[in-house]
């Protein structure tokens, strides 16, 4: 496997951490609610990011008002694909299948999951820590480049981690 598949699934975090993080998510452990749970996760994420895309938008009218148009291609390659990362979190079909709901998820492969899960709330607060850095960048006029720079290289591998997420459920839909 790939080293952001070891990394995403070293880091597994509690269940309870994931459940704290998001209202009203009980998890996967009821089958009648996996798909309802996958969507509610899903939905909750990109709620977050979208409000992660509109502050970046802002910073990006603060650099052009500034005159730092220079900036712009490197920006909007950035923006491409954070917002990508949102519109694949958004537009995702949800997993757990009918006929997966009759299927028991042993223990290994549910903590397996949480993991990306817990992964794709982590993107967010990284998201956070990257455009504050950006921000401050901007209003001190140097480190631009390396802030955006530093966005775009997470947007990606949020992008690549969320394509993971897509394969440890199609791999669990091959079980039926």
């Amino acid at each position: 496997m790939s080293d952001l598949y070891d990394d995403i699934v070293s880091q597994r975090g509690s269940v309870q951490r994931l459940l704290a993080r998001i209202p009203g998510f009980r998890g996967y452990q009821d089958k009648a609610d996996r798909r309802t749970a996958d969507t509610m996760l899903r939905n909750h994420i990109a709620g977050e990011l979208a409000k992660r895309v509109n502050r970046f938008a802002s910073i990006e009218k603060a650099i052009i008002e500034d005159g730092g148009l220079s900036y712009m291609s490197k920006s909007r390659d950035a923006k491409s694909k954070l917002q990508l990362y949102l519109d694949r979190l958004k537009a995702a079909a949800p997993g757990y299948s009918g006929f997966f709901a009759a299927v028991k998820i042993d223990t290994e492969e549910l903590e397996k999951l949480y993991s990306f899960d817990e992964a794709q709330i982590r993107y967010v607060d990284k998201f956070d820590d990257a455009l504050a850095t950006l921000d401050q960048n901007v209003k001190a006029k140097e480190g631009i480049d390396t802030a955006i720079a530093a966005i775009d290289a997470l947007a990606a591998e949020a992008n690549e981690a969320f394509a993971l997420r897509e394969d440890v459920l199609t791999n669990l839909n091959k079980s039926l």
